[in-house]
């Protein structure tokens, strides 16, 4: 079982202010890994970072504005300088431009949900490989967040599930080119789970029937994820290379 540890990693996550984030951190934090959390909310961080040293757990904070260069180079910095090298990066941030079609969104709309969600799962892979090349790293990590809505969605999760569909073939091709520096690179797909991002949809008048279409019958937990999460991230998975790992009660399932 001594595979599935993450005791001693450290492991940096972005989006960490709020849900899947901050809920990642906390797991991975008691299960022994040195955590750094990045996000913009920095108040939030710094709640979530206290509340986990008091625990007597490994955790740090620093701000990161996905969609700024700068920021991501900063963050890296200052996660290096607080825990040394990076095992496992974990490409998490991603916002929702609410419940609209491609005819209601504008450039705006676009912009933001692909820049967050998209580009800097790019950028940050790109930057953290730079890293462990630099520190002669024998191997990396990368986790993608990516969701079912890659390939099953419904009307008015665009652009949302458009830049999920790419997170998952940057996945597949990253696959391909990052091992010669050491790294895998794997995305975990989860189903519904309540966040800010999917609360427009889970707690609507419908959500009671769309929940029927889901064969375990229920909406996911974010306690769901956490083996899934300790597979990707320990040495457990460490011949895993581009999968995805869907965890959704079987949802995608039910489409085919």
């Amino acid at each position: 079982m001594d595979r599935f540890s993450v005791e001693g990693k450290h492991i940096v996550i972005t989006g960490a202010s709020s849900g899947f984030g901050h809920h990642f951190a906390g797991v991975l934090a008691r299960a022994g890994a040195k955590v750094t959390l990045g996000a913009r909310r920095m108040e939030k961080i710094k709640a979530r970072v206290e509340e986990l040293t008091a625990e007597g757990h490994a955790a740090a904070g620093a701000q990161l504005d996905v969609t700024d260069r700068a920021s991501m180079e900063a963050f890296f910095a200052s996660a290096e300088e607080g825990f040394g090298p990076i095992d496992v990066l974990i490409n998490n941030a991603g916002i929702e431009a609410g419940p609209k079609t491609y005819t209601m969104i504008d450039e705006d709309d676009w912009d933001a949900v692909i820049d967050t969600n998209l580009k800097s799962a790019w950028l940050m892979s790109k930057l953290y490989t730079e890293r462990v090349i630099a520190n002669k790293q024998s191997q990396g990590n990368i986790i993608m967040i990516s969701s079912i809505t890659d390939k099953r969605t419904i009307k008015g999760q665009f652009p949302y599930a458009v830049s999920k569909g790419g997170v998952t073939r940057m996945t597949e091709v990253l696959a391909l080119e990052a091992p010669r520096y050491g790294i895998r690179v794997n995305a975990l797909a989860p189903g519904y789970i309540l966040t800010d991002v999917s609360r427009v949809l889970l707690e609507s008048d419908g959500a009671g029937n769309f929940e029927k279409g889901i064969p375990l019958r229920r909406f996911g937990q974010f306690d769901d994820l956490d083996g899934p999460l300790l597979l990707l991230a320990s040495d457990a998975s460490r011949w895993m290379n581009g999968s995805v790992l869907v965890v959704d009660g079987g949802h995608a399932c039910a489409s085919l």
